[in-house]
Protein backbone atom coordinates (compact mmCIF):
# COMPACT_ATOMS: atom_id res chain seq x y z
CA UNK A 1 0.00 0.00 0.00
CA UNK A 2 1.43 3.61 -1.05
CA UNK A 3 1.87 6.13 1.88
CA UNK A 4 2.53 9.37 1.24
CA UNK A 5 2.61 12.18 3.67
CA UNK A 6 2.88 16.52 3.79
CA UNK A 7 3.47 18.80 5.90
CA UNK A 8 3.47 22.67 5.69
CA UNK A 9 2.15 26.02 7.58
CA UNK A 10 -0.70 27.10 7.46
CA UNK A 11 -2.20 30.52 8.92
CA UNK A 12 -5.60 28.63 9.45
CA UNK A 13 -4.08 26.83 11.99
CA UNK A 14 -2.36 26.58 15.65
CA UNK A 15 -0.10 24.33 14.44
CA UNK A 16 1.13 22.76 11.17
CA UNK A 17 -0.71 21.43 8.69
CA UNK A 18 -0.16 18.11 8.12
CA UNK A 19 -1.52 15.06 5.94
CA UNK A 20 -1.30 11.54 5.17
CA UNK A 21 -2.54 9.45 2.35
CA UNK A 22 -2.99 6.26 1.82
CA UNK A 23 -3.23 4.37 -1.58
CA UNK A 24 -2.36 4.90 -5.38
CA UNK A 25 -5.72 5.40 -7.76
CA UNK A 26 -9.39 5.97 -6.53
CA UNK A 27 -11.79 8.29 -5.48
CA UNK A 28 -9.96 10.30 -2.36
CA UNK A 29 -11.92 9.49 0.95
CA UNK A 30 -11.23 12.34 3.80
CA UNK A 31 -11.49 10.00 6.76
CA UNK A 32 -11.40 12.59 9.50
CA UNK A 33 -9.75 11.32 13.46
CA UNK A 34 -12.18 10.26 15.85
CA UNK A 35 -11.37 13.67 18.47
CA UNK A 36 -8.51 15.17 18.52
CA UNK A 37 -6.50 12.47 16.95
CA UNK A 38 -3.89 13.33 14.68
CA UNK A 39 -3.57 12.37 10.81
CA UNK A 40 -2.32 9.00 11.63
CA UNK A 41 -5.10 7.86 14.57
CA UNK A 42 -7.19 5.74 11.49
CA UNK A 43 -3.76 3.86 10.61
CA UNK A 44 -2.84 3.20 14.29
CA UNK A 45 -6.54 1.79 14.97
CA UNK A 46 -6.76 0.25 11.69
CA UNK A 47 -9.32 1.70 9.98
CA UNK A 48 -7.06 2.00 7.24
CA UNK A 49 -6.37 -1.87 7.21
CA UNK A 50 -10.12 -2.18 7.27
CA UNK A 51 -10.27 -0.52 3.85
CA UNK A 52 -7.19 -2.52 2.46
CA UNK A 53 -9.56 -4.41 -0.26
CA UNK A 54 -10.61 -1.26 -1.40
CA UNK A 55 -7.44 0.60 -1.53
CA UNK A 56 -5.00 -2.43 -2.81
CA UNK A 57 -7.76 -2.61 -5.49
CA UNK A 58 -7.30 0.99 -6.52
CA UNK A 59 -10.68 2.14 -5.53
CA UNK A 60 -10.07 4.96 -2.65
CA UNK A 61 -7.53 6.65 -1.52
CA UNK A 62 -7.66 7.41 2.40
CA UNK A 63 -6.59 11.13 2.99
CA UNK A 64 -6.34 12.34 6.91
CA UNK A 65 -5.73 15.23 9.04
CA UNK A 66 -4.95 16.40 12.48
CA UNK A 67 -8.27 17.28 14.50
CA UNK A 68 -7.11 20.37 15.68
CA UNK A 69 -10.57 21.59 15.91
CA UNK A 70 -12.16 19.14 18.15
CA UNK A 71 -9.17 20.14 20.92
CA UNK A 72 -10.63 22.88 21.52
CA UNK A 73 -14.29 21.61 21.88
CA UNK A 74 -13.11 18.89 24.15
CA UNK A 75 -11.38 21.26 26.38
CA UNK A 76 -14.47 22.24 27.70
CA UNK A 77 -13.31 25.15 29.16
CA UNK A 78 -13.76 27.87 25.36
CA UNK A 79 -16.48 29.92 24.66
CA UNK A 80 -18.77 29.21 22.00
CA UNK A 81 -17.26 32.06 20.31
CA UNK A 82 -13.63 30.17 20.50
CA UNK A 83 -15.45 27.42 19.26
CA UNK A 84 -16.90 28.75 16.69
CA UNK A 85 -13.74 30.71 15.67
CA UNK A 86 -11.30 27.48 15.19
CA UNK A 87 -14.07 25.29 13.75
CA UNK A 88 -14.25 28.20 10.45
CA UNK A 89 -10.86 28.05 10.69
CA UNK A 90 -10.24 24.33 10.52
CA UNK A 91 -13.38 24.27 7.94
CA UNK A 92 -11.26 27.09 5.36
CA UNK A 93 -8.14 24.57 5.85
CA UNK A 94 -10.20 22.10 4.95
CA UNK A 95 -11.22 23.64 2.05
CA UNK A 96 -9.22 25.66 0.77
CA UNK A 97 -5.70 23.94 1.17
CA UNK A 98 -6.69 19.97 1.74
CA UNK A 99 -8.98 19.73 -0.93
CA UNK A 100 -6.94 21.55 -3.76
CA UNK A 101 -3.86 19.34 -2.37
CA UNK A 102 -6.01 16.21 -2.75
CA UNK A 103 -7.27 17.00 -6.17
CA UNK A 104 -3.97 17.67 -7.31
CA UNK A 105 -2.56 14.73 -5.94
CA UNK A 106 -5.20 12.85 -7.85
CA UNK A 107 -4.38 14.98 -10.82
CA UNK A 108 -8.20 16.40 -11.48
CA UNK A 109 -9.97 19.82 -10.59
CA UNK A 110 -13.05 18.49 -10.74
CA UNK A 111 -12.74 14.92 -8.46
CA UNK A 112 -15.38 14.49 -5.95
CA UNK A 113 -14.70 13.07 -2.72
CA UNK A 114 -15.91 11.10 -0.02
CA UNK A 115 -15.62 12.17 3.61
CA UNK A 116 -16.19 9.98 6.27
CA UNK A 117 -15.55 9.75 10.26
CA UNK A 118 -16.68 8.29 13.51
CA UNK A 119 -17.39 10.02 16.62
CA UNK A 120 -16.30 13.95 15.99
CA UNK A 121 -15.33 12.45 12.77
CA UNK A 122 -18.68 11.88 12.12
CA UNK A 123 -19.41 15.42 12.60
CA UNK A 124 -16.75 16.79 10.47
CA UNK A 125 -17.70 14.33 7.57
CA UNK A 126 -21.16 15.74 7.30
CA UNK A 127 -20.25 19.35 7.90
CA UNK A 128 -17.64 19.16 4.82
CA UNK A 129 -20.51 17.88 2.68
CA UNK A 130 -22.82 20.23 3.86
CA UNK A 131 -20.69 22.99 3.13
CA UNK A 132 -19.36 22.12 -0.07
CA UNK A 133 -21.96 19.67 -2.04
CA UNK A 134 -19.99 20.66 -5.23
CA UNK A 135 -16.88 19.29 -3.94
CA UNK A 136 -17.82 15.90 -1.61
CA UNK A 137 -21.16 13.71 -2.78
CA UNK A 138 -21.10 11.49 -0.02
CA UNK A 139 -20.74 11.60 3.96
CA UNK A 140 -20.58 8.72 5.87
CA UNK A 141 -21.45 9.23 9.93
CA UNK A 142 -20.29 6.52 12.32
CA UNK A 143 -21.42 6.73 15.68
CA UNK A 144 -21.43 10.43 15.21
CA UNK A 145 -21.23 13.22 17.43
CA UNK A 146 -23.50 15.87 16.19
CA UNK A 147 -24.25 18.74 18.98
CA UNK A 148 -20.75 19.55 19.97
CA UNK A 149 -22.11 22.50 22.35
CA UNK A 150 -22.73 19.72 25.04
CA UNK A 151 -19.00 19.75 25.75
CA UNK A 152 -19.49 23.32 26.77
CA UNK A 153 -20.17 24.83 30.41
CA UNK A 154 -22.17 27.32 28.43
CA UNK A 155 -24.05 25.07 25.73
CA UNK A 156 -25.45 25.84 22.95
CA UNK A 157 -25.32 29.62 21.65
CA UNK A 158 -26.20 30.83 18.46
CA UNK A 159 -22.69 31.99 17.22
CA UNK A 160 -22.36 28.00 16.94
CA UNK A 161 -25.26 27.99 14.49
CA UNK A 162 -23.30 28.00 11.22
CA UNK A 163 -20.52 25.77 12.21
CA UNK A 164 -23.10 23.26 13.18
CA UNK A 165 -25.16 21.40 10.26
CA UNK A 166 -27.52 19.89 13.11
CA UNK A 167 -28.47 23.41 13.72
CA UNK A 168 -28.26 24.65 10.23
CA UNK A 169 -29.45 22.30 7.30
CA UNK A 170 -32.96 23.09 8.26
CA UNK A 171 -32.67 26.91 7.24
CA UNK A 172 -30.76 25.99 4.62
CA UNK A 173 -33.77 23.47 3.50
CA UNK A 174 -35.98 26.58 3.48
CA UNK A 175 -33.90 28.94 1.28
CA UNK A 176 -36.10 27.74 -1.33
CA UNK A 177 -33.92 28.51 -4.76
CA UNK A 178 -30.53 28.74 -2.98
CA UNK A 179 -27.90 27.15 -5.39
CA UNK A 180 -26.17 25.63 -1.72
CA UNK A 181 -29.30 23.62 -0.87
CA UNK A 182 -30.05 22.57 -4.54
CA UNK A 183 -26.49 21.47 -4.65
CA UNK A 184 -26.78 19.13 -1.24
CA UNK A 185 -30.08 18.02 -2.22
CA UNK A 186 -28.34 15.93 -5.19
CA UNK A 187 -26.04 14.43 -2.26
CA UNK A 188 -25.92 11.87 0.01
CA UNK A 189 -25.33 11.38 3.67
CA UNK A 190 -24.97 8.08 5.33
CA UNK A 191 -25.79 7.75 8.97
CA UNK A 192 -24.97 4.55 11.48
CA UNK A 193 -24.68 3.92 15.08
CA UNK A 194 -24.64 0.86 17.10
CA UNK A 195 -26.65 0.80 20.51
CA UNK A 196 -24.15 -0.82 22.96
CA UNK A 197 -21.96 0.53 25.49
CA UNK A 198 -21.39 4.30 25.21
CA UNK A 199 -23.12 4.60 22.42
CA UNK A 200 -25.73 7.26 21.35
CA UNK A 201 -27.85 6.55 18.59
CA UNK A 202 -30.14 9.82 19.38
CA UNK A 203 -27.18 12.15 18.16
CA UNK A 204 -27.71 9.83 14.32
CA UNK A 205 -31.20 9.74 14.68
CA UNK A 206 -31.47 14.30 15.41
CA UNK A 207 -29.40 14.35 12.30
CA UNK A 208 -30.98 12.59 10.22
CA UNK A 209 -34.54 14.31 11.25
CA UNK A 210 -32.62 17.70 10.47
CA UNK A 211 -31.77 16.07 6.98
CA UNK A 212 -35.11 15.55 6.98
CA UNK A 213 -36.23 18.64 7.77
CA UNK A 214 -34.30 20.37 4.88
CA UNK A 215 -35.52 17.40 2.36
CA UNK A 216 -31.46 16.34 2.27
CA UNK A 217 -31.06 12.71 1.11
CA UNK A 218 -30.44 10.75 4.09
CA UNK A 219 -30.30 7.15 5.25
CA UNK A 220 -29.99 6.12 8.99
CA UNK A 221 -28.79 2.24 9.79
CA UNK A 222 -29.01 1.75 13.48
CA UNK A 223 -26.91 -1.48 14.29
CA UNK A 224 -28.32 -2.63 17.51
CA UNK A 225 -26.80 -3.25 21.37
CA UNK A 226 -23.84 -5.47 19.97
CA UNK A 227 -22.43 -2.72 18.66
CA UNK A 228 -20.38 -0.56 21.26
CA UNK A 229 -19.04 3.10 20.90
CA UNK A 230 -15.35 1.61 19.31
CA UNK A 231 -12.82 0.87 17.09
CA UNK A 232 -14.11 -3.03 16.03
CA UNK A 233 -17.70 -1.44 15.11
CA UNK A 234 -15.94 1.08 12.61
CA UNK A 235 -13.79 -1.08 11.09
CA UNK A 236 -16.89 -3.34 10.42
CA UNK A 237 -19.00 -0.44 9.37
CA UNK A 238 -16.61 1.73 7.17
CA UNK A 239 -15.71 -0.72 4.61
CA UNK A 240 -19.25 -1.64 3.50
CA UNK A 241 -20.30 2.43 3.17
CA UNK A 242 -17.31 3.49 1.85
CA UNK A 243 -17.45 0.21 -0.80
CA UNK A 244 -20.86 1.13 -1.64
CA UNK A 245 -20.58 4.45 -2.62
CA UNK A 246 -16.59 4.53 -4.06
Amino acid sequence: MQRESWTWNSTRLAGPARVVRWGHFGTPVVLFPSAGGDCEEVERFQLVAALHELIDAGRIKVFSVDGIAARTWLRGTSSPEECARVQAAFNAFIDAELVPLIRRDCQSDTLELIAAGAALGAYNAVAALCRLPSVFRVAVGLSGVYDLSKYLMSGFAPVLAPVSPLHSVAALGQSGSDAQANALRKRFVLLASGGGDYETPAESQRMAAALDAGRFGNRLELWGSNFAHSWNTWREMLPRYVGAHA
